[in-house]
């Protein structure tokens, strides 16, 4: 059964306000998304990981020995950080739930401290990647980035919070200044309640 793309949770001017624009969404999500679901359900047809989930595939094709991914890996990965991605943010005011925060305190020191060590892993990510808090298998929190389209499906953790750091995610509306958008995603779009509900 071949993948699609999802909706988006929210109209594509949902973000605007917050500092995404509706521009950068009809890229992002209509464009490079897609190309991400069209790519992907191109390289399964016919292969053992057609009929899979994108989490087999994801583990089945990750090579960490590789310089570079495989087609497979790369499509397929980058379907399922985006799908994660935009559940990730609200057009609505999110406010942290108490045990998220307590969390966060917990494992950080403070939310700022979080926020800081987050924005810190985005900006510090060299080329394409991603920024993620992640719940790791012995169940403590971590800040870990990832190149390209690596995820934390790879390691078997999970993946509490993400933040897109390709150009295409950022660009239309930041130009170059990817701590400022990093800044803003932490302070303005991310749907909190979302992130402590994959606690």
């Amino acid at each position: 059964m071949a993948f699609e793309l999802p909706d988006l949770p929210y109209s594509h001017d949902a973000l605007a306000d917050k500092g995404m624009s509706r521009e950068t969404l009809e890229y992002h999500h209509d464009i490079h998304h897609k190309a991400y679901v069209d790519n992907g359900n191109k390289a399964i047809a016919g292969t053992e990981w057609d009929g899979k989930s994108m989490e087999e595939i994801i583990k089945g094709t990750y090579d960490p020995s590789a310089t570079a991914q495989s087609g497979i890996f790369n499509n397929i990965s980058q379907l399922w950080n985006h799908n994660q991605f935009w559940e990730m943010m609200s057009g609505d005011d999110s406010k942290m739930p108490g045990e998220l925060e307590k969390a966060l305190s917990d494992s950080f020191g403070s939310v700022e401290k979080f926020k800081e060590d987050f924005a810190a892993a985005g900006a510090g990510q060299f080329g394409s990647g991603w920024a993620w808090l992640v719940k790791d298998s012995d169940g403590s929190l971590k800040v870990t980035k990832t190149e390209n389209g690596v995820n934390p499906v790879c390691f078997g953790q999970t993946a509490l919070l993400g933040c897109d750091v390709w150009e295409h995610s950022y660009y239309i509306d930041f130009r170059n200044k990817r701590p400022a958008y990093l800044s803003n995603f932490l302070d303005n779009l991310v749907n909190w309640e979302n992130v402590a509900s994959r606690m």
